[in-house]
């Protein structure tokens, strides 16, 4: 077995998404990645070929084109507005080649152990060269959220008999084989609804989704203009930090309702009046659907009988198919069971600070294994360029006191199911990185900078790697859809504004 020593250079485990964004700004703060990758090219969940991807043939993206990008390469022209799979694994590859990031790549190299060794971290992987143990300085796991399928405890779920049996929204391949079938979605989230959804205008016989609790359901685009550009500004994060917990929840109650409707207007069931606790999720055509009596709504699962399955209100239905859309949570097999119950991983984790550092697992960093709501790849972004900055000391690191009540305060977070929206923690990670601008001081831009979509382009206008065109880039991004994000403010955005200008001294929402 090879072992080589580098100590020159950072070991990143996966080339999706978040290794490719850590490799581009490790090498820009000088430092020397290479990428593991298990699949034969990179991606990650947007490569169809990757051992982890759950995206489906003809999947969209849920967030939109100017949001689903990162600051240096926008999307090829004709990319839609909401880009397909395809898409996303081009950009990604374009990514990759702008950077010169696949020299930096083991392809078809499985990382199989991560331990501790003498000053820094020893990994063995797997790959065309047979298996190798080298020693690298510090280590980023990028791996991703969606790692392991989670499928609820339901009594009878091994047993069930349908057709086409029981899976996991990560294992739908398409609304093909399902055309003239009974299929039932269990769950709430946004795969689920956007795959019951696809079910029903796809030629399934009969489409009936379950869950415990209500959601409210935005579409995806309203008045030509994507909810990812209304709904995470900079301006709502700020506003969250300043408005009590009531006002606040008002507020996005007052937005959401205003763009997507009650699900009770739909024919839904009624969502919690309180807004957090009832949740948000999206999907461009599921109510719609429901109003159609496309879709049927049904409570929760209480259990299974071979092909019948028994509803908590003690209905029944006998489905060919049931797809549970239940979420994730991050698989990080190479590490040692130390490591694994240091991060709590068993129980929900990683329990860490800023999303990013545990104090007991010094030059490790974890990026993107978060559940975001909204778009994720600003925030990757914002979050890599925060790592690379610590890893090439360019920025003072957290005391190991900070880091450990920031695992105490994520654990808590954890247990209490609360998710960071995207706007709050791209803030946040922007200001850790010292590129949040100060909209004060670009008044031309200020209205868009503020109450614009939180696109890449305004996290380069300030700080380490300002880059030139960025103030004509958050222009035209905000501008892409018509959004009114540019001109004079309304009489609402002013009160607001001068709101957030009384407060000097802004609680950071983490």
């Amino acid at each position: 077995m090879k072992t080589t020593q580098r100590r020159d250079a950072v070991a990143i485990i996966g080339a999706g998404p978040a290794g490719l964004v850590a490799a581009r700004w490790l090498i820009q703060a000088g430092l020397e990645p290479v990428l593991f990758e298990a699949a034969g090219s990179p991606g990650g969940q947007w490569n169809p070929d990757g051992p982890a991807s759950a995206t489906w043939p003809g999947m969209r993206t849920n967030t939109s084109r100017t949001m689903s990008r990162f600051s240096d390469l926008d999307h090829s022209v004709g990319t839609p507005c909401f880009p397909r799979r395809e898409d996303m694994q081009n950009y990604l590859q374009a990514y990759a080649e702008r950077f010169e990031l696949h020299r930096r790549m083991r392809l078809n190299t499985r990382v199989e152990q991560i331990e501790r060794s003498s000053g820094g971290w020893k990994i063995g992987s797997c790959g065309p060269e047979g298996e190798q143990i080298e020693r690298f300085a510090k280590v980023i796991l990028a791996t991703g959220a969606e790692g392991t399928p989670v499928l609820p405890e339901i009594a009878g779920l091994e047993r069930f008999t349908g057709t086409f049996g029981a899976l996991h929204s990560a294992h739908y391949a398409g609304v093909e084989r399902y055309r003239g079938r009974s299929v039932l979605v269990a769950g709430c989230s946004i795969s689920a609804l956007e795959i019951a959804s696809e079910l029903a205008l796809g030629g399934a016989a009969q489409v009936v989704t379950s869950y415990r609790r209500q959601r409210y359901v935005l579409p995806k685009i309203v008045a030509g203009i994507p909810t990812d550009n209304l709904m995470f500004t900079r301006a709502a994060a700020l506003a969250g930090a300043v408005l009590p917990p009531h006002r606040l929840a008002e507020q996005m109650l007052d937005t959401v309702t205003k763009a997507g409707g009650r699900p009770e207007q739909f024919g839904a069931p009624a969502a919690d009046p309180d807004i957090f606790a009832a949740g948000v999720t999206q999907a461009q055509h599921f109510l719609p659907a429901v109003a159609d009596g496309r879709i049927t709504i049904r409570p929760w699962i209480d259990c299974i009988d071979d092909r019948t399955v028994r509803f908590v209100d003690g209905s029944e239905l006998q489905p060919d198919c049931i797809i549970f859309g239940t979420g994730y949570r991050p698989s990080l097999p190479s590490l040692p069971v130390a490591i694994r119950n240091t991060l709590e991983l068993e129980a929900g984790g990683p329990d860490l600070f800023e999303h990013t550092l545990h104090p007991d697992l010094p030059d490790m960093a974890f990026l993107g294994l978060y559940n975001l709501v909204g778009p994720k790849l600003p925030v990757l972004e914002l979050q890599a360029r925060w790592i690379a900055q610590l890893f090439s000391n360019q920025c003072a690191a957290p005391t190991s006191e900070q880091m450990r009540q920031g695992a105490l305060d994520s654990r808590a977070k954890r247990r209490q199911g609360v998710q960071p929206a995207m706007n709050v923690l791209a803030l946040a990670f922007a200001r850790k990185a010292g590129v949040e601008p100060d909209p004060g001081r670009w008044p031309d831009l200020e209205r868009a900078l503020l109450f614009g979509p939180l696109v890449p382009a305004s996290f380069r206008l300030e700080g380490p790697d300002a880059l030139p065109g960025a103030a004509q880039q958050q222009v035209a991004d905000a501008a892409a859809f018509g959004a009114s994000a540019i001109g004079e403010l309304t009489p609402e955005e002013t009160t607001l504004l001068e709101l957030l200008r009384q407060s000097r001294q802004p609680r950071e929402a983490a």
